[in-house]
């Protein structure tokens, strides 16, 4: 049987870029190389696409020196990557995209939206469940109408800070009290998450948002523990939730720096709650998962407090494959391999259903 091929998009142009090399390189390693022939592409932050010859060249970070673009035709009757150098260029067949992408320009229904023009199958939520879930304020919403507990919160027009700055802040003054959090609400591992205590911090925590989206949210301080929980499946695959996880932040709150280079931060799988709390995030999760229109993967947050009640948090629909991220640690304590989680992954990705 003739392998198929698999094109990995990696990198990007959101301030996650990072952060997707890193988790690229751990899931191309995985992969099944006796089934699947790869073809590995990274996006440059400037957005040029460009075809990377091996998993050293990421982790190195020398593919950036590659003189092959790549790119993925729209035309549905290629299905195809066009690789392009000194001039010439070629047309390779793809049968599956694994989008490992973070963060907008990647897990917010654009590169997606691009893989239904062109009829490729691909790995992941599908457009409106990835723009739905990687803006939070959106996400609210959805959750809003199922009755699921989250933060309180004041969403905030970038436009209407500038053009008022007063007015918005006795806005958020009004109904929330400090501390709060300040979110773009199209970011990602944390970038231009801010803690506020007082106005003053309020304010600066606004404007370095404002930096990654044109839309903020406010949201209530919640003191508890942060339960992450794993989603896999969609469409006639039955959803599975996997036991929940915690996050130890070696800092006052999860932020970039804490998640990916503070060695002290840790993470711990099937942490002691109180009462049932861990079965209802499960049932949580399942159920945001549902109501986003989740497909394939995703991991969902929430905080715990020590009465027990669940708060939920965000849904990431590509969480991070890096070597501390906890999506594939809780699948491994369920006993699915990491080389078996990607595989189902992109078995998943075959499997979904033309519109």
């Amino acid at each position: 049987m003739s392998k198929k091929r698999i094109a990995v998009l990696f990198g990007g142009q959101s301030s996650e870029h990072i952060v997707s090399c890193m988790s690229a390189a751990n899931v191309i390693e995985q992969i099944d190389t006796l089934r699947y022939e790869l073809l590995l592409i990274g996006i440059t932050e400037a957005g040029r696409w460009l075809k990377v010859e091996s998993v050293e060249d990421i982790r190195s970070d020398t593919w950036r020196e590659s003189q092959t673009e790549a790119v993925i035709s729209p035309d549905a009757t290629e299905k195809c990557v066009i690789l392009t150098e000194g001039g010439k260029s070629e047309r390779v067949k793809i049968d599956v995209v694994f989008p490992i992408l973070h963060g907008p320009y990647g897990e917010d229904g654009t590169v997606q939206g691009l893989l239904e023009l062109a009829q490729i199958p691909y790995v992941g939520a599908g457009v409106l469940s990835s723009a739905v879930s990687m803006d939070k304020l959106y996400t609210k919403l959805v959750v809003d109408s199922i009755g699921i507990r989250q933060a309180a919160y004041v969403p905030v027009l970038v436009w209407r800070l500038r053009q008022d700055p007063d007015a918005v802040i006795r806005q958020i003054e009004e109904k929330l009290p400090y501390p709060m959090f300040v979110k773009p609400a199209n970011a990602g591992s944390s970038r231009g998450v801010s803690k506020a205590e007082d106005r003053e911090a309020l304010l600066a925590g606004l404007k370095e948002a404002s930096r990654h989206d044109s839309k903020i949210l406010v949201e209530e301080a919640i003191v508890g523990h942060e339960i992450e929980c794993a989603v896999l499946g969609g469409g006639e695959k039955p959803v599975m939730s996997s036991g929940v996880g915690e996050i130890l932040a070696a800092a006052e709150f999860y932020d970039f720096d804490a998640k990916y280079y503070n060695e002290e931060s840790r993470t711990v799988i099937g942490p002691e709650l109180p009462g049932d709390s861990a079965a209802r995030v499960k049932k949580a999760a399942e159920q945001i998962f549902n109501a986003v229109d989740g497909y394939g993967l995703a991991r969902v947050d929430f905080f715990v407090k020590e009465d027990g009640e669940v708060i939920f948090n965000e849904i990431n629909t590509m969480p991070g494959f890096t070597a501390i991220s906890m999506y594939p640690m809780l699948w491994e304590a369920m006993g699915l391999s990491k080389r078996l989680l990607i595989d189902k992954l992109i078995l998943l990705a075959f499997e979904r259903k033309p519109r």
